[in-house]
């Protein structure tokens, strides 16, 4: 049992995952095939034996990432000085505005440069979606119905145990950085010595849970290649490349865009605010990506992140604290790509003009509604409807578009999340560069012939 122990974790962690991911895509891809030419559906039998692997991976990060938020939150919201804090949160949030922006138009002008749908009849489309069964329509309750602006602001002021029982991480992230801010508040005003000790003590005890909470993250990812064994075999091996099929200008339209996005916008981005071989800096993020991709969550791969940001990047904690666990519910740059496809594939369907005004709405729309798409796996459906509706579409056509978009969102939604967390690193990397939040071991060195780790070790 021991030379299994030393065999399983000689390898870096992340070969292992790679070399997990690989096997269960051969493996699934067999399974499909072997489906495919004999009629027996093997994968399916096989699925129940194969699936809790993957689904404990995934239900064991949506355990730990809650009270990595709040902690999160807690710790970087309290550590920085009131008058910085104000400017790092103002730039945060607008490179996060800006990004999600630029992914919008990106998105828009690729769709209706792919144009997918155009030519089709709506009767292959409807009987296409019927083999999706009746999937498309349980969206149908969990679709905001009221306006973006207006569900976001109720969204953002909740009871936070609530928040916290349910996962809903928008007010969660609301409480967790008042609560920083004022504990921040009430150290800066004084008050006399024990008070304020009082309060330090406090702040102690949460660095400690975040502590504790990051050992919890290590055991975990130590799991993590054999859920994505398993995660990789039910993908591949339920779906096979028949999904692709039908939508294939969706996918690549999508796919395009969001390369785009990880391999020029933020290349662009990065170069103009740090003047550093970009590349280099997205070099580092890949293991980051990486589980992002497999697990389709931004907000599962959270501890991947932060870990990434803090280790790899050399970014100071207390800004990616806050920074990454905020970037995780509200900026959804793949969701910004993603969904404007299905919006032109919609109006082709049902025959609606879209005019240069519905097109600027189709985009502000977007924008406002990834907000709340909750880094969540399949959180962007939900968000159809809400993009959809203001075309004048009825709801039992954007059930139709749902369901269609369920065939192939497995495969959409990897890239897409690999999309949102590069660019939460990506932002959080070039604030800290600008404030100077960067451990001086790396700070400006990336681009450069190598770094310094934290053991004093050369890597170039």
């Amino acid at each position: 049992m021991n030379a299994l122990f030393r065999w399983y974790f000689r390898p870096a962690l992340i070969v292992r995952i790679l070399v997990c991911f690989v096997a269960g895509s051969v493996a699934g891809g067999v399974l499909w095939w072997v489906s495919e030419a004999t009629g027996s559906d093997v994968a399916r039998r096989l699925m129940p034996y194969v699936s809790p692997f993957g689904t404990v991976f995934v239900h064991m990060l949506k355990m730990i990432v809650v009270p990595v938020i709040f902690f999160s939150l807690v710790v970087g919201a309290s550590s920085l000085a009131l008058q910085r804090f104000g400017r790092v949160g103002v730039k945060t949030l607008g490179w996060y505005l800006l990004t999600s922006v630029l992914a919008g138009v990106i998105g828009v002008c690729l769709a209706l440069a792919v144009n997918p749908g155009a030519g089709a009849e709506l009767s292959r489309w409807q009987d296409m979606a019927k083999l999706m069964g009746d999937q498309g329509s349980e969206f149908t309750g969990k679709a905001t119905t009221g306006g973006v602006l207006e569900q976001l602001l109720l969204t953002l002021f909740r009871n936070p145990f609530e928040a916290l029982a349910e996962g809903n991480f928008l007010p969660i992230i609301v409480f967790s950085i008042l609560f920083g801010l004022a504990l921040r508040a009430c150290v800066e005003a004084g008050g006399g010595d024990e008070r304020v000790a009082r309060l330090e003590r406090l702040a102690d005890l949460l660095r400690a849970c975040q502590d504790v909470m990051f050992k919890i993250v290590d055991w975990v990812l130590e799991y993590s290649p054999i859920g994505v064994l398993a995660l990789s075999v039910m993908n591949f091996g339920l779906n096979g490349p028949k999904i692709v099929g039908p939508y294939v200008s969706v996918t690549l339209g999508v796919v395009l865009g969001i390369l785009g996005m990880v391999f020029v916008v933020y290349p662009v981005l990065l170069w103009a605010v740090t003047r550093q071989n970009p590349f280099r800096v997205l070099q580092r993020m890949k293991e980051a990506m990486l589980m992002a991709f497999i697990t389709r969550s931004s907000a599962a791969t959270l501890p991947v992140t932060l870990k990434t940001a803090e280790e790899e990047l050399r970014i100071r904690n207390e800004l990616a604290s806050f920074s990454l666990p905020l970037g995780a519910t509200i900026n959804m740059d793949g969701v910004c790509v993603h969904l404007p496809m299905f919006a032109v594939l919609a109006a082709n369907m049902f025959g609606v003009h879209l005019t240069m005004a519905s097109l600027v709405i189709l985009v502000l729309t977007t924008v406002l509604s990834s907000i709340g798409a909750g880094g969540v796996p399949g959180g962007s459906l939900m968000l159809l409807y809400v993009i959809l509706q203001p075309m004048g579409l009825s709801g039992e056509q954007v059930a139709v578009v749902v369901a269609l978009a369920l065939g192939i969102n497995p495969i959409l939604d990897m890239f897409e999340t690999m999309n949102n967390v590069t660019g939460d690193l990506v932002c959080t990397y070039a604030v800290a560069h600008k404030e100077g939040l960067l451990a001086p071991s790396i700070r400006g060195s990336i681009g450069g012939q190598g770094y310094i780790l934290r053991s004093g070790r050369h890597r170039v």
